[in-house]
This record gives structure tokens, C-alpha cells and sequence, in this order.
């Protein structure tokens, strides 16, 4: 076990968790743009965390891949596999931490945004403004503990089904994605450079998907709430379904990572 966590492995997995939890966090910026009235505001939060966790995905990558050279030989593949199901539940990890700062972010959001708003969108002006000892006694001051009374109201009704399971499926490609197409590379190293080309693929599709079927949701639910009060509720089972179906789906990623990396090696074979 010792072999198997390396200096660069840890290195990896602190990264991999500080991304997931942006994007878990994400999710929050919508209910704190309801509550300060700035909807379009809060979409633009959204969408700058979206993309830089998106960035940092493509960082991780040329480093992930890197822990294939220091893998044992005779032995490469059962040690790169324990790796990357070790870096998949440090997204879980990451996704359960969101959920629990959740609350204290939708704090830290709303402010933000307001702030943001009144820096005109200026979103390095509103961190230079916080980044000294006045604005992280603010942050701090905004900490709060999960509570069960933040789901009243929430049923089985107000909660979109089939948003869930299409987020589960979109989560577990995005998470797996990269690891599958490295790992696919390992499986047919004479197509590697086609295999780890196929993560791009990959995610790309499960951004289409995002974009087109699960985004647009969010936005319509964050415009409604902020017309009619009364449908706050939906726009809270909207984020709960989100967090939750992004957890189950890092989990679902762990079911598909092997499949996956075979998938790929096909097609890498085949195109």
C-alpha cells in the first residue's frame, strides 16, 4: 500500500479534490443569485468556476498519465488500476465535502455576487477586494453547519428523476473519462496516442449533454423563483438533485472505469 501512494499520487488527489469541490460548489451560486435577486450575475459566477475546474481537468491529465512511468514492471496495469480507483474516490471525497459546505457557500456566493455586481462583473477586482484580513473574517463569518431543516419541503415531487439519473451518467463520464483513455493507452500501447486523444471525445460529449439538457434546467428554475417566491423549493430540489446525483455518479464511475479503458482501446483499434 505504501508503494501504491506516492508523493505524486497524493499531489494528484489534492488537486483532483480542489476541483471537485468547485464544482460542487458551483451548483450553489443559482440558489444564492435567487436570494440577492441576481440571476444573470450568478450564472456568470457559475459559469467562471465551471471553467476553470474544466481547465484544470486538462492539467491533470499529462500528470495522471505521468504515474504510468513510475508504475512497477510486470505489473503495470493491476498498479495503474488501484491508482486511478484510489483517484476516483478522492472525487467522491470531494463531492460529500461540497455537500457539507454547501450551505456556508451559498452565504459566501450571495455576497459575492452582490460584490461582483457592483465591481461591474469585474471578477479580479472583487479578489482583490477580499484577499486581505478583513474579507476572510467576512468568509469565516459566513460558515454554517448542514442542517436537516434546509430539506424541508423537499419530496419525491419536487425532485426532477430523470435529471438525476442523466446527471449520474454525465458525472461518471466526466470523472472516468480521462482515467479510462490513459488507461486505454496502457491496453493498447500500439494505439496510445489515438486512445488518450479520446478523452476529449469523451468529455465533450458529456458537455454537450450538460449544456443542452441539464444547464438550461437550472436557469429557467432560477428565473421562475425569482417571479414567484413559491418556487424556491423546486430550485432547492434542483441542487440537491444535483449534488447527490454527482456523488452517486463518482461512484457509478468506479463501476464503468475498466469497461471504459477497454471501450476506448476498441476504438482506438477501430478508427
Amino acid at each position: 500500500m505504501a508503494e501504491l501512494i506516492t508523493a505524486k499520487l497524493l499531489l494528484i488527489a489534492c488537486f483532483l479534490l480542489i476541483v471537485t469541490l468547485i464544482e460542487t460548489l458551483a451548483y450553489s451560486t443559482r440558489i444564492a443569485g435567487t436570494r440577492v435577486r441576481l440571476i444573470a450575475t450568478a450564472i456568470s459566477l457559475f459559469s467562471t468556476l465551471v471553467i476553470v475546474s474544466r481547465f484544470s481537468t486538462m492539467i491533470q491529465q499529462p500528470m495522471t498519465a505521468k504515474l504510468i512511468n513510475a508504475a512497477p514492471e510486470g505489473n503495470v496495469m493491476k498498479f495503474i488500476e488501484e491508482q486511478y480507483r484510489l483517484l476516483i474516490g478522492v472525487t467522491s471525497i470531494g463531492v460529500l465535502l461540497g455537500m457539507l459546505l454547501f450551505p456556508t457557500f451559498i452565504l459566501i456566493f450571495s455576497k459575492a455576487i452582490v460584490q461582483m455586481s457592483e465591481q461591474r462583473g469585474s471578477i479580479p477586482a472583487l479578489v482583490k477586494k477580499n484577499m486581505n484580513l478583513r474579507g476572510i473574517k467576512r468568509m469565516l463569518s459566513c460558515i454554517r453547519i448542514p442542517r436537516f431543516y434546509y430539506l424541508k419541503g423537499i419530496t419525491l415531487q419536487t425532485i426532477p428523476k430523470r435529471l438525476f439519473c442523466l446527471n449520474v451518467i454525465v458525472t461518471a463520464v466526466f470523472t472516468t473519462g480521462v482515467l479510462s483513455s490513459i488507461y486505454a493507452s496502457i491496453i493498447a500501447p500500439e494505439y496510445a496516442q489515438a486512445a488518450l486523444m479520446s478523452s476529449g471525445i469523451i468529455n465533450g460529449v458529456a458537455t454537450i449533454i450538460l449544456t443542452l439538457f441539464i444547464d438550461p434546467k437550472a436557469s429557467v428554475l432560477a428565473d421562475r423563483v425569482v417571479t414567484n417566491p413559491s418556487k424556491y423549493i423546486y430550485l432547492k430540489s434542483y441542487s440537491l438533485t444535483m449534488v447527490s446525483s454527482k456523488f452517486v455518479g463518482t461512484l457509478a464511475a468506479q463501476i464503468i472505469f475498466l469497461p471504459a479503458a477497454y471501450y476506448v482501446a476498441w476504438f482506438a483499434r477501430w478508427i
